[in-house]
C-alpha cells in the first residue's frame, strides 16, 4: 500500500498494488523450463506423421499443486499447450509456421477431469490430430498414469498471420502435406455445435461480443 500526496480537493489518494504470490516465480520458470525441454526433445525426437500420436512424460511439481493438493486444473491447460507444441513439431508444421511467422493460436477446449494427479506423480500426455476442417484443427489430448486416465480434453486451434486467420489447407500446403482430414466424429461434430449454442447464447444475454 501506497500513500501519495494531496490529490485533488486536498484528500490523499490511497494505492494498494498487490504483491507478487510467493511462488509466482516459481510457477513461471517451471512452465518456461518445461517449454524448453519439449522443445529440446521434439527437435531430436523421431519425425510423426501428421495423424500420429505424441506423448510427453511429465511429473507433478510442487508448483502444480492447489489447496486441495493435486494438480490444479487450469495446470492441465497449459500442459495440454506444450502437447500440442510436441505434435506441431514433431509432424512438420512447427518449421514452416516459424518461417511465415504464423502464429498458432487455441480457440476453445473442454476437459473432463477424471481422477487426481498427485504430487511428484508421474504421467503421460498423448496428443493427437483428429481432423480440420476450413478454419479449426481439431486435437484429442488424453492424461494417462500407471494405465489409468486422469482427463481427456478435446481442443480446436488455428494459425493467423498479421491478415488474419488461415485456413488448415494453407497451413498443410506449407508443409508440403496434401492429405485430406478424416471425417470429424459425431462427437466432433456435437461438440461444435454445443460451443456455438453457448456462445450464441451468452451473446445474447449480456449484449457483450
Amino acid at each position: 500500500m501506497t500513500l501519495r500526496g494531496p490529490g485533488n480537493g486536498g484528500q490523499q489518494r490511497v494505492e494498494w498494488r498487490s504483491p507478487a504470490a510467493p511462488g509466482y516465480h516459481f510457477l513461471v520458470l517451471g512452465q518456461s523450463l518445461r517449454t524448453l525441454m519439449v522443445f529440446l526433445r521434439a527437435l531430436r525426437a523421431p519425425r510423426i506423421g501428421l495423424l500420429d500420436e505424441s506423448e510427453v512424460g511429465f511429473r507433478v511439481l510442487p508448483g502444480d499443486l492447489d489447496v486441495n493438493v493435486h494438480m490444479n486444473n487450469g495446470r492441465y491447460l497449459a500442459l495440454m499447450d506444450l502437447g500440442r507444441f510436441d505434435l506441431l513439431i514433431r509432424g512438420g508444421l512447427f518449421g514452416p509456421a516459424v518461417r511465415l511467422r504464423w502464429r498458432p493460436l487455441l480457440g476453445s477446449a473442454i476437459v473432463r477431469y477424471r481422477r487426481s494427479l498427485r504430487p511428484f506423480q508421474r504421467f503421460q500426455l498423448r496428443s493427437r490430430l483428429i481432423c480440420w476442417d476450413d478454419r479449426w484443427f481439431v486435437f484429442e489430448q488424453r492424461f494417462e498414469s500407471r494405465g489409468q486416465l486422469y482427463a481427456v480434453a478435446l481442443a480446436r486451434g488455428l494459425f493467423r498471420d498479421r491478415t488474419g486467420n488461415l485456413p488448415p489447407a494453407q497451413v498443410l500446403a506449407a508443409a508440403g502435406i496434401t492429405q485430406p482430414s478424416p471425417p470429424p466424429p459425431d462427437y466432433v461434430t456435437r461438440w461444435f455445435e454445443a460451443d456455438a449454442a453457448a456462445s450464441a447464447a451468452i451473446t445474447d444475454r449480456t449484449g457483450v461480443r
